[in-house]
């Protein structure tokens, strides 16, 4: 599908003042890494495979009742971005790029080299890095239909794949799009760790509540009008007919100022636009230019974690050329729901397309209560681990 983004613009430098950056404290940050070790220890060699694809419910445990071991900073750190940029660089996780092994040629790969304990690397100890560091911050969960339902993906170019509108792609630009926009339990907050970046590769971020539209553009945009199909990465066996139209914005449930309560879910490159009328494309276009005129870039370094807020910045990344010799830019990924945070109660009547998500860390009753009491989406079509 057409995107309606252009790759003539030019993106915006680093700003510091542009989005919130925090720091680790060393000694929190070598808690996580020391504490994802002895995890990695314990229940790597001498079990099966699906304990190194933390799919194995001992593994889950462990993280889930280690995390609370971990210092109070860290539970600070990864609260969620607090300014309208609505994105938040976190510096100061210990790492080496000696320590890592060379970039691997794509996501599968990735997996069977972590769940290899013969082969040198720490893929497997940085994966439980990340669900720790997650589960601080809220409910990691993956995609059964997304690399195989790992909750920890890998984000790394894949030969043939350079021109998607995928995370495996590479020389073109990856659109700005709210991640996994066609879906209503899509992530609340997403975190990316950079393992490798050499090239400083940016990753664009674009905040919806720093946009300038018309009362026009917004009503337009808050209709339902058309629906966000799945990407790529999901296959294309899916029901086009299960489509149902979503909107573009709307406001956080309880909250009246517009300017500090919009919400956003966009995906350009996988929105059937010429099925709308002129004005509503005009609308989505004067969207498009004004995400790019506010949008920045996040360079990720090595140790360094970009937190998104899903529902109010949109992210993408710049093109680049790879090299496929195992120093290409390497991040990991995690999607992570905020039951307190209410959506749209009305999403919990989509789909979402027949895809599930995994989600084994389920919430304690009293906060699933709480979440639901708040107007928050139920837990249809999820699954658990087993």
């Amino acid at each position: 599908m057409k995107s309606v983004l252009s790759e003539r613009k030019t993106l915006h430098p680093p700003n510091i003042e542009d989005i919130e950056h925090r720091e680790l404290p060393e000694a929190a940050g070598q808690a996580v890494r020391e504490l994802a070790a002895e995890i990695a220890f314990t229940l790597g060699p001498g079990r099966d495979a699906a304990a190194r694809t933390l799919s194995d419910p001992a593994l889950i445990e462990q993280i889930r009742t280690r995390a609370t071991d971990l210092p109070a900073e860290i539970h600070t750190a990864l609260r969620p971005p607090a300014t309208s940029a609505g994105a938040c660089v976190l510096r100061r996780l210990p790492l080496r790029d000696d320590e890592i092994g060379p970039t691997p040629p794509d996501w599968q790969t990735a997996t069977a080299w972590s769940a290899d304990p013969a082969r040198p690397g720490c893929s497997f100890e940085l994966d439980i890095a990340m669900l720790l560091l997650a589960a601080a911050a809220g409910e990691p969960f993956g995609w059964a239909g997304q690399q195989d339902g790992r909750l920890v993906n890998n984000i790394v170019p894949a030969a043939g794949h350079e021109f998607e509108q995928s995370g495996a792609s590479s020389t073109v630009l990856l659109s700005p799009h709210s991640e996994d926009a066609f879906h209503p339990r899509r992530a609340n907050l997403l975190v990316l760790g950079c393992l490798r970046n050499a090239d400083r590769v940016g990753t664009t971020v674009s905040s919806v509540r720093r946009v300038e539209l018309t009362g026009a553009e917004r009503r337009a945009l808050r209709t339902p009008t058309l629906p966000i199909l799945p990407d790529v990465s999901y296959g294309s066996d899916f029901d086009r007919a299960a489509a149902v139209a979503v909107p573009t914005l709307w406001c956080e449930p309880g909250r009246d100022n517009e300017s500090e309560a919009l919400t956003v879910r966009f995906d350009p490159a996988y929105t059937p636009l010429d099925e709308a009328d002129p004005a509503y494309r005009a609308a989505y276009q004067r969207l498009e230019t004004e995400l790019e005129r506010v949008c920045v870039l996040a360079c990720l370094q090595p140790g360094e974690l970009l937190l998104i807020d899903n529902d109010v910045a949109v992210h993408g990344r710049v093109p680049f050329t790879p090299r496929y010799d195992g120093t290409d830019r390497w991040l990991k990924r995690v999607n992570i729901r905020l039951p307190e945070r209410p959506r749209r109660a009305t999403e919990s009547r989509e789909n979402g397309y027949g895809q599930q998500i995994i989600a084994p860390f389920a919430p304690l009753p009293a906060r699933r209560a709480r979440a639901e009491r708040n107007g928050a989406v139920d837990d249809r079509g999820s699954v658990e681990h087993t």
